[in-house]
């Protein structure tokens, strides 16, 4: 009796042990595959196992996408994401398009070597950025912050584009139109009939600017919590990242003709109102701006250069995006730009961007009427300026004329 309780015993007990050692095993085996599978970096996919269905999504893994999976794993309650996260919100059109994303086969990859001018053009607008930001007598706002200083709110110019792995720092007047389309079709964020919108101009231009078309870094608390400032590191450091500038006394004129010259019901009562109170002796202006035109009233652009530099402005808001100085837009002290284009130069920089990009034969930069604001009618518009309005309008945006390369107009501020 003894002997056989004795065996029974060690049977259990040898039992438990194996169970035990197994459970070690696929613990281990499990937790292996999870960081083994879990891609940093674009490169060849290898097959996975199939996987359960999830009944609720048929999202397809895009650039980086299991990174996001694996960083909802963790994703406590009070980030706003779910453990499991439910299905898309439906009003942001980019993540419902990513979800039926049907990869396309005919694209393929436009191997032309870029000339050698065009490569050296871009490496000293690279280091001339680089320079200017470790210059001491560069100074402005912000320079010297980290990244992680940067609020979030000042990150919603930074869209990205996760399919491809490209960041793209939008300039409000420097043919972000056109760049917002091209990310568009990119991105595959806009579906006719289905199917992905593949010509920029057809993109209707309410569209273009919609902001639940384009994923910025400022959205990224929404949908990663805790984790979205590392993840912001990490794109920044493995994504191509550009932005598109010009001469900054240029777009402050195309800014003024498009936004005070033409009818714009929105700006008139935002801004053209106070110029008119404050700077042409109108106490009580038109209400509207249809009102406004038909007796031939709108701020001048004197004006409006006196709004820019009367302290007041920016007590009460920051400078509207579209002659908000681009060192503000873009932090280009925080971020290294790996491409920097010029309006001056949009054919040939687009070209040659798009080729870097490797989507050359995906997508064309529109020809369209670009740069209709000359730098050579710098000069007329000037002459109602006075010139220490001029002069101080320089200060204003001189780190925007050092940090990309655009020479100081003597012509203007020196009598």
């Amino acid at each position: 009796m003894g002997t056989s309780r004795m065996f029974r015993i060690f049977l259990i007990l040898g039992s438990a042990f194996m169970i035990l050692l197994i459970i070690i095993y696929w613990d281990d085996v499990g937790a292996s595959r999870l960081y083994l599978h879990t891609p940093v970096s674009p490169g060849p996919k290898t097959p996975h196992p199939p996987q359960q269905p999830r009944p609720h999504t048929s999202r397809t893994p895009s650039f980086l996408s299991d990174i996001d999976a694996f960083v909802n794993q963790f994703l406590e309650p009070e980030t706003g994401e779910p453990t499991d996260p439910g299905p898309v919100d439906t009003t942001n059109q980019s993540e419902r398009a990513e979800e039926r994303y049907v990869p396309r086969q005919e694209w393929k990859i436009h191997l032309t070597p870029v000339a050698a001018d065009l490569r050296e053009r871009q490496d000293q607008r690279r280091r001339l950025l680089r320079e200017m930001c470790a210059n001491d007598s560069v100074v402005f706002p912000g320079k010297n912050r980290s990244f992680d200083d940067i609020p979030n709110k000042e990150l919603d110019h930074l869209i990205v584009d996760d399919r491809h792995g490209i960041i793209y720092c939008y300039v409000p007047k420097v043919a972000c139109s056109n760049w917002k389309r091209i990310l568009i079709v990119l991105s595959e964020s806009l579906l006719q009939d289905g199917v992905p919108q593949r010509d920029p101009l057809a993109i209707p231009r309410d569209l273009v600017h919609n902001s639940s078309m384009h994923f910025t870094f400022n959205k990224f608390w929404k949908r990663y919590g805790k984790f979205a400032r590392h993840l912001m590191k990490v794109k920044l450091k493995k994504y191509t990242k550009f932005l598109f500038v010009r001469d900054p006394f240029v777009r402050l004129i195309s800014a003024y003709r498009n936004k005070f010259e033409l009818r714009n019901e929105d700006f008139y009562r935002r801004f053209a109102q106070v110029m008119l109170r404050r700077y042409a002796n109108q106490s009580t202006p038109p209400a509207s701006v249809d009102e406004a035109f038909s007796v031939g009233l709108h701020p001048s652009f004197s004006n409006f250069i006196q709004y820019l530099l009367d302290p007041q402005t920016e007590k009460e808001m920051p400078f509207n995006e579209h002659w908000r100085q681009v060192y503000r837009l873009c932090h280009p002290c925080q971020i290294q730009y790996d491409f920097v284009g010029h309006l001056e130069t949009a054919e040939e920089d687009a070209e040659h961007l798009l080729r870097q990009l490797k989507v050359d034969n995906v997508v064309e930069f529109p020809s369209t009427h670009r740069n209709l604001t000359a730098s050579s009618w710098e000069t007329d518009w000037f002459n109602t300026v006075p010139i220490d309005a001029r002069r101080e309008l320089y200060k204003l945006y001189e780190p925007d004329f050092r940090l990309f390369g655009y020479d100081r107009p003597d012509s203007l501020l020196d009598e």
